[in-house]
């Protein structure tokens, strides 16, 4: 017989083994012991373990945090029927230059042409979101509504949890009020889940409202973020808000259109289809009124189909901040996992006798690895489990960031399986990360030397030290690109909330008032009513000065007409303003006059006050003042001629982060359609927040019906650096915690090798060297690590910085004192880290070393 048959090759044996049920049985039974020695061990070594675990469980939450927003955004689909059939009709490359709204926006007469002439869906619908009132007098409050054309329903595949939806018969032209559907939050919160909500009444916008149904527990609307409490047919738009020109302006865009594809039709053909019929539908529904060069771009326009299973939006400005994040929180993660790589490779080396006596006695180098793996695997899930349950309370101080002080962004943060795949995946890669080399490592011991030589001092322990310091030097290069990345995000930041507008923030109030309820007879009527307010508000102790105004700056809101000045034509913001504007705004005046309510009247000739920029680029280093300028005629705003009368300075507009425009001002009496809702500025004294009560109490004795809100500005403009706020928190947190992790591991290795080191340290004490020298040695070391580190971290961030120069402001991605302020940040951190296992270092007795040997 052939020995080889008798003697088969380790190969062999292991297909044999692979093909044996009882082997098989056999390596399952031998894991199960693997993890139960695992445990075992852990349980006598609780300090690492629990260290571990929640090293990892920090590391992991803060991904699966980030992670789970981005699901809940972009990845989740709406809870309706086949929503992968769904898709939104939208003009192809966005609106430019005419109307500043989203691309998904589009008007009443488009979606009327889109619905008669589209072939594509077998079924579509019109719907928009906004703020309504709700109840009356004191228990009148705000409510989003969701408003609907009649087959949304249908469209969407949802049944009603109780009572019905409206049909399409009742979504007609002048059907008044068919009634309401109210969300299933609401039923639950206002009617606590009552049968006897169906039928019931309710009063939006102060009309009674019957109510005819529920929609399902799990439909939150279509506009990811925020919630509704109403749908409504958009047939009674009209009847709850008398005063808009919905149905009859062309260039109003207020829709979103859905669709759900028949079966057999794609989304490119879908699209083909759409731009092939939209030159008629563009034309059908031609805005009158505009310039010949506006509706050139207006015909420019196609339509086509994009994907809505996922539904609409507003926070897609995330995006690249929650990537961004999501690679921040992926590299504190690394550093944790080069932290416990070191950990383990010290508890290697602590059990290399352990593990030499199992060699000695017959164990496989590949069972030592499992059971080291099975050890990391415990770590690993135990940390992903604590992980899961951090990321929940991550995740909502996430949004609680990207909320409003007006209204919170209310997202579904439920797991789902993309989730549980994803903290999956991060538990069997940092198991991989931080355990498989040092696995690997401690089997390769000797048996006869680890027996003879023992742990401290051998040549086989100091090899190790170069693997340990590559980790390390890995920790600070890490550490360092976060750092650069924090301090660029916080910097950013304060530069954005210590930045000079050019006009006041602090000590402001804004009122949203509304004069539509008084059906005043003419405009004239409304100017003094105006007026009238504006002298009860400037009359409440605490109260300066008080204007209206049809902007509010650094809002994000813009109004612009074409502009004619001299022999240049361009286009410039307008705002109508009352007097005492500029004086409630400190706003200072360069040139001319300011408004005044005796002179510019509605039938007095129209004025101006333009900003700097509008008087250089129209008349160059010319004198504005006198000049006539004229603007372009669009719907409801025909072509005026006005003289500049005034010189302001520059302000910011939109947004700190735009370039100033030009801009005029005109009195808010030579509003062409009048002034029946207006913003008002006050400017106060003393803190608003004690001055708003005393304004609620002074308007509702002026005027019980008014509609009015009070609000802090300061506020509002904060609000709009949320995005900022956030990254400058978020960034800085997690590179302080970068900092923390590397000086801990810095200073775990420098221990290590000190004590690895103790009796060569010894014998050099022995031999005349004192503690400075031996003090010098250990940090010579920590010094040359530093330096690798930040070296390498420089040359990474210098690349990775680069990603993030949109949301900076004032500041170079590659900004030369961020880098200095984290390098020197580092350093200070290294020589803390080093300093206590050199000074312990230097502190050795020689005899004590020696005998020790």
């Amino acid at each position: 017989m052939d020995p080889a048959a008798k003697n088969p090759s380790s190969r062999e044996r292991e297909q044999i083994e692979s093909r044996d049920p009882i082997a098989r049985r056999s390596l399952f039974e031998s894991s199960i012991q693997d993890l139960k020695i695992a445990f075992r061990s852990l349980r006598k070594s609780p300090g690492f373990a629990i260290t571990a675990i929640l090293t990892l469980a920090l590391g992991i939450g803060v991904n699966a945090s980030i992670f789970q927003l981005m699901d809940a955004v972009r990845l989740r689909s709406l809870p309706v029927a086949a929503p992968d059939r769904l898709a939104s009709v939208e003009i192809r490359g966005g609106i430019h230059d005419f109307i500043p709204v989203r691309p998904s926006d589009l008007s009443f007469p488009l979606w009327e042409q889109i619905r008669d002439h589209q072939q594509a869906f077998s079924s579509v619908f019109a719907w928009r979101t906004n703020h309504v009132r709700v109840g009356q007098g004191t228990d009148e409050r705000k409510a989003v509504a969701l408003w609907f054309t009649g087959e949304a329903f249908n469209t969407l595949g949802i049944s009603p949890e109780k009572g019905r939806f409206f049909s399409p018969e009742e979504d007609k032209p002048g059907c008044g009020i068919p009634g309401t559907v109210i969300s299933y939050a609401f039923w639950q919160s206002q009617f606590g889940g009552q049968d006897s909500a169906i039928g019931s009444t309710i009063l939006i916008e102060r009309k009674p409202t019957r109510v005819l149904g529920v929609t399902p527990a799990g439909f939150l609307g279509l506009e990811i973020g925020r919630t509704f409490d109403f749908a409504l047919p958009i047939c009674s738009t009209p009847t709850y808000h008398d005063d808009l020109p919905f149905f009859t302006r062309p260039d109003y865009f207020f829709l979103t259109v859905i669709g759900r594809l028949k079966f057999g039709w794609t989304l490119a053909r879908a699209s083909a289809q759409l731009e092939s019929v939209s030159p008629g539908i563009i034309a059908a529904t031609l805005p009158t009124g505009y310039s010949n060069a506006f509706l050139d771009i207006y015909k420019r326009y196609r339509l086509n189909a994009y994907p809505a299973g996922h539904g609409v939006s507003s926070l897609d400005t995330y995006d690249s901040s929650l990537w961004l994040l999501l690679g921040i929180t992926s590299l504190v993660l690394l550093i944790a996992c080069a932290n416990l790589a070191n950990l383990m490779l010290v508890r290697g080396n602590s059990r290399q006798r352990e593990i030499a006596v199992r060699l000695a006695l017959g164990a496989s180098r590949w069972r030592l690895i499992r059971q080291s793996l099975a050890e990391g695997l415990i770590l690993a899930v135990s940390g992903a489990l604590l992980g899961t349950l951090l990321a929940f309370g991550f995740s909502r101080v996430i949004v609680w960031f990207i909320s409003s002080a007006q209204e919170s962004v209310k997202i579904d943060l439920s797991l789902d399986w993309r989730v549980f795949v994803f903290t999956t995946f991060l538990a069997l890669f940092t198991c991989a990360i931080f355990d498989l080399w040092p696995a690997i490592r401690s089997s390769q011991t000797n048996p006869g030397i680890a027996l003879k030589s023992g742990n401290r001092g051998t040549t086989q322990g100091r090899e190790r030290f170069s693997f340990q310091q590559t980790l390390v030097v890995a920790q600070i290069a890490v550490s360092m690109v976060l750092l650069v990345g924090a301090l660029l995000f916080v910097r950013s930041f304060r530069n954005l909330i210590t930045y000079n507008p050019g006009f006041r923030e602090n000590g402001i109030i804004l009122a949203h008032v509304n004069l539509s309820h008084r059906k005043l007879s003419d405009l004239d009527a409304y100017d003094g009513a105006m007026r009238e307010l504006l002298s009860q508000i400037r009359a409440n102790p605490g109260v300066d000065s008080a204007a209206t105004t049809t902007h509010i700056p650094l809002n994000g809101s813009t109004w612009q007409f074409g502009m004619r000045g001299g022999d240049k034509e361009g286009s410039s913001k307008f705002t109508w303003i009352s007097p005492g504007y500029f004086e409630t705004m400190s706003i200072p005046l360069v040139a001319g006059r300011q408004f005044s309510d005796q002179i510019d009247s509605r039938n007095s000739p129209h004025v101006l006050i333009v900003n700097q920029t509008f008087a250089r680029t129209f008349f160059g280093n010319d004198n504005p003042i006198g000049k006539t300028v004229r603007t372009i005629a669009e719907p409801t705003y025909p072509a005026a001629e006005f003289q500049i009368v005034g010189v302001v300075r520059d302000t910011k507009y939109g947004s700190l982060r735009d370039p100033t425009p030009p801009e005029t001002f005109a009195p808010s009496t030579q509003f062409p359609p009048g002034q029946k809702a207006a913003m008002v500025f006050i400017h106060t004294s003393i803190p608003p927040e004690r001055v708003i009560p005393i304004l609620r109490e002074s308007v509702q004795q002026h005027d019980p019906e008014m509609d009015y809100e009070l609000f802090v500005y300061q506020n509002t403009v904060e609000d709009t650096l949320r995005q900022e706020r956030m990254m400058a928190i978020l960034s800085g947190s997690f590179g302080a915690l970068a900092a923390l992790l590397t000086m801990v591991g810095l200073y775990g290795v420098i221990s290590y090798i000190t004590t690895m080191r103790r009796n060569e340290i010894g014998i050099r004490m022995a031999l005349g060297a004192d503690r400075s020298s031996v003090l010098g040695l250990i940090s010579t070391q920590t010094l040359r690590m530093l330096g690798a580190g930040v070296l390498l971290g420089i040359l990474i961030s210098l690349a990775a910085t680069r990603g993030a120069s949109s949301l900076l402001f004032g500041l170079h991605p590659n900004d030369p004192l961020s880098i200095i302020y984290a390098a020197a940040l580092l350093v200070v951190v290294a020589l803390l880290a080093g300093y206590i296992p050199a000074r312990r270092a230097s502190l050795i007795n020689p005899s004590s070393a020696l005998r020790d040997e």
